[in-house]
């Protein structure tokens, strides 16, 4: 049997804090963090204070709780860098999606039966990258890139590749000529793809108007959408659109459009819009330079009909919607960084592979003229070319990778305010049930007002870290367990 001695640091520190007297109340604690990889500590007081009257009720100090700190989950969306919290906004987004859908959280459930699209929106070609194609009629794979005319490119390389590429092939993504893909263009693209995206929708919206000449209504385009890195480093985005009618007496009213107006008729005019929707960027200081920003030629727009049943169910598209929402440039082998420097960008501006030209291009792009002292041309290029270099990270791209119209569904916001008032009131319950309720004061008539600063970031030892996220992991394998219970009984 092993001694204290040949434990490690890390299982002397794990042993040590199971082993407190107070670490039922260290789990309870820190239980709203939820596993987070890296939760944020703070420092100070949380006041109780009536609404009414303003008056201070209670007060309590961080350092009558465990560590002496309060632990709040980072939040961070992005799987690879804190799985926890992506699972919570992953669950929020699929919430969000679904909502818009089928109704709930505010929304009618008449939205069922609205018209509505599932498009996928892709980038255009920048040069040949290997890819994998499966034949939808046989499942077979195809070779990657099958030429009967082969010439050399002008860097004397054959443009063609006759592999039947595997799933998980390093290759995929990565062009067939280094020398020939347009990397700057690439990455300027990434740069402008969030415009894109408004400039399409306003002209999705100026396409509905002979439909409301047609039928004497007014017309507007909801919509959810997220956005995904392929594996050649370019973003391209899924998107449900929905049409509703508009009550001009109440704009915020989600009506139901003439039932003669179909899915089929919005993924015509969704497919119109796209392919008519263009723009110049600005020119490149110096060189008169511009690139054309259009949507790629792969325009997938599926009209849905009856979400509750065949494939394209209500519950589908939204798990597949926010499975996007917690990725970032993980498929393009990029690791999830923060804001690059000069240093790390030199870093990883390795001219020989396809990403590390991607860096190089929107680092360089993104740097502004040192000649520049006016404050006016300072502004413009933060607001243009300069946003590249501020996203060199994230290969050109500063969108968010979950954004919805205004009167789509639900808001992340609501969604955790409401996460907030039932733990508030799950924890009232337990009051309730082992205290005496009538010194108990109403949530309703009193506000919570924290005065806290940075104790730091990330747990105080591994040891905690361990047991923090095998609590969490508990705690959902239960609530696993208790939903399907509920479902199947």
């Amino acid at each position: 049997m092993p001694t204290t001695t040949d434990l490690s640091f890390h299982e002397r520190k794990l042993l040590r804090r199971a082993g407190s007297h107070d670490f039922g109340r260290w789990l309870a604690h820190t239980a709203p963090t939820r596993g987070c990889v890296r939760p944020v500590r703070l420092t100070g007081s949380i006041h109780t204070v009536e609404q009414a009257t303003g008056a201070i009720q209670q007060t309590r100090h961080t350092t009558e709780m465990p560590d002496g700190v309060l632990y709040v989950p980072c939040g961070d969306r992005r799987a690879s860098v804190c799985p926890p919290c992506a699972e919570t906004y992953r669950a929020d987004t699929y919430q969000l999606i679904k909502a818009g859908l089928a109704g709930g959280k505010g929304v009618p459930e008449s939205v069922g039966g609205h018209p509505a699209v599932f498009a996928t929106l892709t980038a255009p070609s920048f040069g040949p990258v290997h890819t994998r194609v499966v034949n939808p009629r046989t499942g077979k794979i195809r070779p990657c890139r099958m030429r009967r005319d082969v010439k050399p490119c002008p860097h004397g390389k054959l443009l063609v590749c006759t592999q039947r590429h595997t799933e998980n092939a390093p290759c995929l993504g990565r062009p067939i000529c280094l020398d020939c893909y347009d990397h700057a263009h690439h990455v300027v693209w990434n740069g402008w793809a969030g415009e894109l995206w408004r400039r399409t929708t306003i002209t999705l919206t100026r396409a509905l108007r002979p439909l409301q000449r047609t039928h004497g209504v007014k017309l507007r385009v909801s919509y959810g959408k997220v956005a995904e890195y392929q594996r050649r480093g370019v973003v391209h985005f899924h998107a449900l659109i929905r049409l509703d009618r508009l009550d001009v007496d109440d704009r915020d009213a989600i009506l139901a459009p003439p039932p003669a107006i179909t899915a089929a008729d919005l993924a015509e005019l969704v497919a119109g819009a796209v392919t008519s929707t263009g723009f110049q960027t600005p020119e490149y200081v110096d060189t008169g330079h511009s690139w054309p920003i259009t949507w790629g030629s792969q325009l997938d727009v599926r009209p849905i009909g009856d979400l509750g049943t065949g494939e394209l169910t209500s519950e589908a598209v939204a798990a597949y919607l926010a499975k996007y929402a917690t990725k970032a440039t993980e498929a393009t082998g990029l690791p999830a960084t923060g804001r690059m420097t000069g240093e790390s960008a030199d870093h990883y501006s390795d001219p020989n592979t396809h990403l590390g030209r991607l860096v190089a291009y929107a680092w360089q792009l993104g740097t502004r003229p040192e000649d520049w002292t006016s404050d006016e041309l300072k502004a413009e290029w933060h607001d243009t070319f300069g946003r590249l270099r501020r996203w060199t990270h994230m290969l050109g791209f500063g969108g968010h990778f979950a954004t919805k119209s205004r009167r789509y569904s639900t808001t992340h916001k609501t969604l955790r305010a409401a996460r907030r008032v039932w733990h508030r009131t799950q924890r009232t319950d337990w009051r309730h049930r082992h205290t005496d309720a009538g010194h108990l004061e109403d949530d309703d008539t009193t506000l919570i007002v924290c005065d806290l600063t940075l104790a730091g970031i990330a747990w105080n030892t591994t040891g905690d870290a361990q047991l923090a996220a095998d609590a969490a992991a508990r705690a959902r394998e239960h609530h696993q367990l208790t939903k399907q219970e509920r479902t199947t009984a």
